[in-house]
């Protein structure tokens, strides 16, 4: 066996176990694996940008042209720069830069279809069991990792999400972990660590104008903001609360819900892609983007039928994220949804297959043990990363 291949070989198998230990105590190949991980790790980010409400597929990132008007819906699909691939015309500047991401269209849970549930999956890769919550993904890292310099290594944009229809726990917090890693917000919320100040002025007028003067672009900016200054997980609420405001959470009527799909094309729409776009430029231009993953998807998707209100309800048996960033491939589709967008077809993605990528990204073994409860050790998350994005 090659010296190079050992070594990488003990740096996937042997590094989170022997980071607990004492360096006197390690081998030389062990030695070599840590120093190895350290240097690769203290690079890696993740921008986790939540389509809050549950974002449509059909009007964002799996259109069905084809479909009867009563799935299609009102938004038409267009041509992206790679052939075959359509996006919904809400996204024009996303569609030129199709090559630079990946789309997964066969996102699923099959959970009770509550915003809470896609909330727990996403950030934590379990749901809640009694009365135990477990931590987010962002306070994991911040245990294992650690800060970089003055930089909080975990924020949350700009707050912890709020009322979202069920008061339970929503995956955004270090639980049993210990306030020590609870993330940091920009603005004042009874969880924000106060061991850090987080910087959010000094950006030229130039480029707050690239991003967009809106919720949107303000958020995504900040996000690449703390990037830069060494945050290593930044999780982005573009909406923080579902109520009394437009969101992607389109019923069509009720309280806080009377959002229509075709206000995805008017209004959410193009604030969403001037930011996303403008931000994978950004990240791009600093290069920051090969170290960053850059996820952006809702907690569930829509019904595949409009209802009569002119809008789509909660449906958590398929929808679709776009990941960027981070070495990951661009101009793929991994997985289908079948022509109706109510189920996948091909390559199902369960919700906690995307929080092991983003452990994989960061430097982290879905594997390696979290906690241990009741004399078992208890892992990361009970799912494998999305090979495609991983492997490629």
């Amino acid at each position: 066996m090659s010296s190079q291949k050992k070594h990488s070989e003990v740096s996937r198998r042997d590094f989170l176990r022997v980071g607990s230990l004492s360096f006197a105590g390690l081998s030389m190949a062990e030695r070599a694996a840590l120093a190895a991980a350290e240097r690769d790790r203290s690079q890696k980010n993740c921008i986790l940008i939540m389509m809050t409400g549950g974002a449509s597929q059909l009007e964002t990132f799996d259109p069905k042209p084809e479909a009867p008007s009563e799935i299609r819906g009102p938004l038409k699909a267009i041509s992206t720069a790679v052939p075959g691939i359509f996006l919904s015309e809400a996204f024009p500047q996303l569609a030129q830069r199709a090559g630079q991401f990946s789309l997964v269209r066969s996102m699923y849970h099959d959970a009770a279809p509550i915003h809470e549930t896609g909330y727990q999956l996403i950030h934590t890769g379990r749901l809640s069991k009694g009365s135990t919550n477990y931590p987010c993904f962002g306070s994991v890292v911040s245990r294992q990792w650690g800060p970089r310099g003055d930089a909080p290594p975990f924020v949350v944009l700009p707050r912890l999400v709020g009322s979202l229809g069920v008061n339970t726990y929503r995956g955004q917090q270090s639980t049993f972990l210990g306030e020590a890693f609870e993330p940091a917000t920009t603005v004042g919320d009874t969880s924000t660590n106060g061991d850090y100040e987080i910087e959010i002025a000094g950006e030229s007028r130039a480029i707050q104008q690239q991003y967009g003067k809106h919720r949107f672009g303000r958020l995504m900016l900040q996000a690449r903001q703390l990037v830069e200054r060494g945050t290593r997980c930044v999780v982005v609420n573009l909406f923080d609360d579902l109520h009394q405001q437009l969101t992607w959470d389109c019923h069509g009527t009720g309280t806080g819900t009377s959002g229509k799909v075709y206000e995805y094309r008017d209004l959410l729409g193009p604030a969403f892609d001037k930011a996303l776009s403008t931000l994978l430029d950004d990240l791009s231009s600093k290069g920051l983007l090969n170290d960053t993953l850059v996820v952006a998807t809702g907690e569930f998707g829509r019904t595949p039928q409009i209802n009569a209100f002119g809008g789509r309800d909660h449906w958590p048996h398929v929808w679709s994220a776009l990941v960027a960033g981070g070495n990951t491939p661009g101009g793929q589709v991994v997985g289908a949804s079948d022509a109706r967008s109510s189920a996948p077809v091909d390559r199902p993605v369960h919700a906690s297959e995307l929080t092991a990528t983003i452990y994989h990204h960061l430097g982290l073994n879905s594997n390696s043990c979290l906690a241990s409860k009741d004399d078992q050790e208890l892992s990361l998350v009970e799912a494998s990363p999305i090979h495609e994005l991983v492997n490629a």
